[in-house]
């Protein structure tokens, strides 16, 4: 795999654990040394490694390369742990010449990059004055003898170094340091100084105001990026740069994958410490961790330059930026154009030629021709549409070198480049022709212009009459005064043929329209005139339709198979008594039999009502089976666990049958909020939908569809997969990529899968790397297509559909270029979301305000909440 991918982290990762678990040490030592050229190795990779070549290390030639790893180690991250290591190590090296003096140095080096950590500086402070202790027990006398004033003096300079190190530990604010404290009371023979006392007195009110946001990173779940920053803006309104330093240091540490905490670490750096072996450094660092992002690349470059780094060093950084695989075309312009400038800085301009202007060409002429060749054939776009480099190329050639005709070449090539339309091109080389060139060659760069220009001719046009007035004769006056006649005639002829073709578009569009409504107005007049007429109107008592909030079944225009009685529904009597009034052929009455069991089988029917008030501890479940047999067992034993259950509410349609939906009452709240993590549980085959019970009357502002519209840079949308692709295959796919937090797979109502897919990685890093490899990926012989995921955004529409008004004035949902997935259910029932426009009746059994009557559109009903709609059917 490492030999088809190199960058491949996670590959890396389990080679090396094979190799440990197989003990083939050179192979391994191989492996490591492989990764860690491409990538910073974490802290428990290096400490894994350093243990294993300390094992190894018997000689002293040996140890010298375990001395090089430890280097190695503590540049990639500011780790207490690898400093204590290493501290450690080197005491084992105290019998070779100048080892305890080596030593010292390596724990002065740890204590000034962590010595400062609040949380494990104690450690090293500790280790350092053991050490020192050990030292002291060496130069001790033997028992009995006196010593000798050089002993003397030696025993008096090493107390001295254990004084000195409690007193600077003690003045800084570090963890348990109450405890460091009553230790130097207890070793030392002297009384502690005043100015020791007030330094560890300060510490520790500093240590108060630091535990804060110490205590709060211990809480806090990984990345912990809102509280490293407040963190940070704490110890930046402090102002101590060594605080500052190690703050960002730990943060990065745990999110190293990050380039805004890069960016803002290495402008910190750039601008308030400016040391360049501090600041070179950590921008290597994030290069190395985000190699994707050409902002931090871009810095690099600009902080060599400043601390005025080898030219073939930065030359060598610029190719290797090339190389690190950035994710937009664009990205390719800005590190090209990066270096360009530094390029151009380096050229002194008042000799005609030099080695540097030379460079300075050339790569130019290389960065046109990169984009064209490499770019656009990558990213099947260009990322310099505009030829900004190209411009620029031309400004430096006519201003700093001037070479008008090398500039006027380079303008010709660009105008060449589909940029002739654009009035602003035009005036931009005519700028150029201004300042450095003449006016003959202003004069024919203003003609093309009044000819090509598409978007703004008038302003062109206005430019070169503007130079002809000031400089022209009067036969180049008329040649400009025709030309732009000519040109603007045409333009005004153009644009009204194309309003006009738009108007007849319109015009052709509202006749479509006006047809289409006509047909749909004579098909349902056609419908109705074909329904018997009824001539006793159902009372508002008899209505046996689906509660407020509930979702009706929907009503056919024919009558129930199997229905002895041969009963109509309550909608089809009341259009055919608008439409007709009493003036057809009454029906016989039905036998009175008929009528009692009619109404005794909808009677029969439990309403399910529900209280609004109790909308905190009840959910709304959908997508239900129908065919479920006694839901309100199977829902009960489903829900308890998340807490007692009050009732549950089925709702059934008026044959009795179960409806797919119901409303689950809970004793508490917090139970309801737990109910709904069981959102889409695959129940009896089907995903079942749990959702807040919520009156959107109340709250028009309440959002059902619960994934995000907007861009998502840690999350990849997935399409082409094949059917039978499952969580566990897709989720071993894209792990190699990163670390993967969690997988959706799209499917329909019923469960079944779309081919679809969204994956969310840990950071938006990961997700870049993913699309870079897997995008164009064959699984099992489907090509998948891999995108950064960004939701179509849901639009409102212009105006309802004609004739069909929603039952409480709440507009149709209208989809995204992707339709409406089935997934996306509302949380309405359909009864409520479908516009039906019922005819208004009247106490005589006529309708006000009929379609026949009026052809006046119908007034938008009134907005009704459910305790308004439940007044409207229970008022008789």
């Amino acid at each position: 795999k490492l030999s088809i991918n190199a960058f491949d982290y996670n590959c890396h990762l389990d080679l090396i654990k094979l190799l440990r678990q197989e003990g083939e040490l050179v192979k391994l030592r191989r492996a490591r040394q492989k990764m860690s050229e491409l990538f910073p190795l974490t802290e428990e990779i290096w400490l894994d490694w350093l243990k294993d070549e300390i094992k190894m290390a018997s000689e002293s030639s040996e140890r010298e390369k375990v001395y090089e790893l430890f280097e190695k180690a503590v540049k990639d991250y500011i780790c207490p742990e690898i400093w204590l290591e290493y501290a450690q190590y080197s005491i084992g090296g105290i019998g070779q010449e100048g080892g305890i003096e080596k030593v010292r140095a390596i724990f002065e080096r740890a204590l000034t990059a962590v010595g400062l950590h609040v949380t494990k500086g104690t450690a090293l402070w500790e280790a350092y004055r053991e050490f020192e202790n050990a030292i002291l027990e060496t130069a001790q006398p033997a028992p009995g003898s006196v010593p000798s004033p050089e002993q003397q003096q030696m025993l008096c300079s090493q107390l001295e170094k254990i004084h000195t190190l409690f007193r600077r530990q003690l003045g800084i604010p570090l963890l348990d340091m109450e405890a460091s404290y009553a230790e130097y009371e207890e070793w030392s023979e002297d009384p502690i100084p005043e100015t020791t006392i007030k330094n560890y007195k300060r510490a520790l009110q500093q240590l108060e105001k630091c535990k804060p946001y110490e205590e709060a990173l211990l809480g806090a779940e990984t990345p912990k990026l809102a509280e490293y920053q407040a963190y940070i803006d704490f110890e930046m309104k402090a102002g101590d740069p060594a605080r500052i330093q190690l703050i960002y240091e730990r943060a990065l540490a745990e999110n190293c994958l990050v380039p805004d905490l890069w960016a803002r670490y290495n402008q910190y750096l750039d601008r308030q410490l400016k040391v360049k072996e501090l600041v070179l450094s950590a921008h290597d660092r994030a290069v190395r961790n985000c190699p994707w992002t050409v902002g931090l690349w871009i810095r690099y470059l600009l902080a060599m330059e400043r601390h005025r780094v080898d030219h073939g060093v930065i030359s060598e950084m610029f190719e290797k930026a090339l190389n690190a695989g950035f994710i937009q075309a664009t990205d390719y312009v800005e590190i090209w154009q990066a270096y360009l400038d530094y390029l151009r800085r380096r050229v002194d301009f008042t000799q005609d030629s030099s080695k540097e202007l030379e460079e300075l060409r050339s790569a130019f002429a290389r960065a046109v021709e990169y984009l064209k060749q490499e770019v656009e054939e990558r990213f099947s776009e260009s990322g310099d549409p505009s030829c900004t480099i190209m411009q620029n190329w031309a400004r430096v050639e006519a201003r700093l070198c001037n070479n008008m005709q090398k500039a006027r070449e380079l303008w010709d090539n660009i105008m060449t480049k589909g940029n002739a339309k654009y009035a602003n091109m035009w005036l931009e080389y005519y700028n150029l022709e201004r300042a450095h060139g003449d006016t003959q060659h202003c004069r024919k760069a203003l003609h093309r212009a009044v000819q090509c220009t598409s978007d703004y001719p008038e302003h062109v046009c206005e430019v070169l009459l503007t130079l002809e007035r000031i400089e022209g004769t009067l036969e180049d006056w008329d040649a400009a005064v025709q030309k732009t006649e000519n040109r603007l005639a045409r333009v005004n002829e153009q644009r009204a043929k194309a309003a006009e073709k738009e108007a007849a578009l319109a015009k052709q569009e509202e006749e479509k329209a006006e047809q289409r409504k006509q047909a749909r107005a004579e098909k349902k007049a056609s419908k109705k005139a074909k329904k018997p007429r009824i001539g006793d109107k159902r009372k508002a008592d008899d209505d046996d339709e689906g509660e407020w909030g509930q979702e009706e079944e929907e009503q056919p225009s024919k009558r129930h198979k199997g229905d002895g009685d041969g009963v109509l529904l309550e909608e089809d009597m009341e259009v055919e008594t608008g439409l007709f009034g009493r003036s057809g052929p009454e029906k016989p009455d039905r036998p009175a039999n008929q009528k009692e069991k009619a109404s005794t089988s909808r009677k029969d029917i439990p309403k399910v009502l529900h209280d609004s008030s109790k909308d905190k501890v009840t959910v709304f479940v959908s997508n239900l089976s129908y065919s479920m047999a006694d839901p309100e067992v199977k829902l009960k034993e489903l829900f308890e666990s998340c807490g007692e259950v009050a009732e549950i509410r089925p709702v059934f349609s008026n044959k009795g049958t179960f409806r797919g939906y119901c409303y689950v009452e809970f004793k508490e709240e917090k139970s309801a909020l737990q109910a709904l993590g069981l959102d889409r549980k695959v129940v009896e085959g089907r995903p079942m939908f749990v959702s807040p019970c919520v009156d959107k009357n109340k709250n028009p502002d309440f959002k059902v569809f619960r994934y995000s519209t907007t861009l998502e840079k840690h999350k990849l949308f997935i399409s082409g997969l094949p059917f039978s692709c499952t969580k566990e295959e897709l989720e071993d796919l894209c792990k190699a990529h990163g670390n993967v937090k969690d997988i959706r797979l799209v499917t329909n109502r019923a469960g079944k899968p779309k081919g679809l897919a969204y994956v969310e990685y840990e950071n938006e890093a990961q997700a870049s790397q993913a699309v870079l490899k897997m995008d164009g990926l064959t699984v099992k012989e489907h090509v998948i297509k891999v995108a950064i995921s960004n939701p179509p955004l849901r639009k409102l529409p212009d105006k309802p559909e004609a004739g069909r008004a929603s039952l409480f004035a709440a507009p149709r949902q209208v989809y995204g270029a992707r339709g409406k997935g089935r997934t996306q259910l509302s949380m309405m029932p359909r009864a409520l979301q479908r516009q039906s426009n019922p005819v208004a009746k009247a106490e005589n059994g006529m309708v006000q305000n009929s379609p026949a009557a009026s052809s006046e559109p119908p007034e938008e009903p009134k907005k009704m909440s459910n305790a308004d709609f439940a007044k409207m059917l229970l008022k008789k």
